[in-house]
């Protein structure tokens, strides 16, 4: 894990677009649109964890369990 991870020259691009949108915004378009991101970031990490349970067959094993 000490390997650093750098951007693509696409993402690079993809960060500056967004940079120079963000510099044009309002303050409170800016907090709205900070929110958004942020509960989109929390979707995004349950449905990662989901497919990984999915995955490596966590949530069946726990279902069998309860069954039991």
């Amino acid at each position: 894990m000490d390997q650093v991870t750098e951007l693509t020259l696409e993402q690079s691009f993809s960060l500056r677009r967004f940079t120079d949108q963000v510099e044009q915004m309002s303050h409170e378009q800016a907090q709205a649109f900070l929110i958004e991101q942020y509960r989109q970031m929390l979707l995004r990490e349950t449905l990662y964890k989901d497919l990984l349970k999915h995955e490596w067959q966590l949530d069946s094993g726990f279902a069998s369990l309860q069954n039991s």
